[in-house]
């Protein structure tokens, strides 16, 4: 798990570096720290979301292994079967 706020000093360098990361397949799924969610880097909600509360991972397995859930916008299947497994 890599916080958006490491990747860099300025929004800029850290931008740059995130996109690089993206583009060399060393991430590809993006989460909010504070709730626990994960999903796709284009989500509309995430993409709304605080960048002091951004995470990426390298894959949604790590995702998983951190305790996040998948988002119920973006990863619909996935959170209607996380849900129907956690009993929420």
């Amino acid at each position: 798990m890599i916080r958006h706020q490491d990747l860099g000093e300025t929004q800029f360098s850290r931008n740059r570096n995130l996109l690089k990361l993206v583009r060399q397949g060393k991430l590809s799924i993006g989460g909010n720290h504070i709730d626990k969610i994960y999903g796709r880097l284009n989500c509309k909600s995430g993409k709304r979301m605080n960048v002091q509360n951004r995470v990426f991972f390298t894959d949604e397995n790590e995702a998983l292994q951190a305790g996040y859930r998948p988002c119920a916008h973006c990863m619909r299947e996935k959170y209607n079967k996380w849900k129907n497994q956690n009993g929420k």
